[in-house]
């Protein structure tokens, strides 16, 4: 059965069988097998599913809450950015792009863009301005952006349906600004 440390690109926290390719987390947020609240600090980092043989413990008491991510496209929309510990190469070009002084400053912004109060933030978009793996909200559904179409995601199956992609207009953003500017920048997040 699968258990609730599965994370959407509206960064919420669900059940689902899904296999999370990457890592992460967003403090202590758990009491046993239950996540009982959404985070607990500023520093939402998405990390190798192992670094140098070690294995992050999940659900240990008072420790950190080990999350997972479909692909990182996922993690940049929820508000994740690359830990720089086990994702260091990473971290750095993340950091570069954004021409940012270290992880607080990241870590601050990227708190301020993915959250209205305890609500995902939205932002508005240029469609044609939109860079691969930026994930945005089309009638209510995660579709992340690919170069001519969208494709439809959730949280049981991950991709699935394609649909072209608007040339006009502005799509609803579900990446945070500072993600978008990294990807827009050239760092081509994974997809599954």
């Amino acid at each position: 059965m699968p258990q609730r440390n599965r994370v959407t690109p509206y960064g919420e926290i669900v059940a689902s069988a899904l296999r999370g390719r990457w890592m992460g987390n967003r403090g202590c947020i758990h009491r046993g097998h239950d996540v009982v609240r959404p985070w607990n600090g500023k520093r939402w980092i998405t990390c190798a599913l192992e670094f140098k043989g070690w294995v992050a413990p999940k659900w240990a008491p008072g420790r950190w809450t080990a999350l997972f991510f479909h692909d990182e496209a996922v993690a940049f929309a929820a508000g994740h950015r690359p830990c720089a510990l086990c994702r260091r190469a990473d971290y750095l070009r993340y950091r570069a792009a954004l021409d940012a002084p270290g992880a607080d400053a990241i870590d601050a912004r990227l708190h301020a863009e993915r959250l209205d109060g305890r609500r995902k933030r939205l932002h508005a978009g240029a469609w044609r301005d939109l860079p691969t793996a930026t994930f945005v909200d089309v009638d209510g559904f995660a579709h992340v952006v690919m170069p001519d179409r969208l494709r439809r995601w959730d949280a049981d199956s991950g991709y699935g349906e394609e649909c072209e992609r608007p040339a006009r207009g502005d799509a609803r953003v579900l990446t945070p600004p500072a993600s978008v500017e990294v990807l827009r920048a050239g760092y081509a997040a994974q997809l599954a």
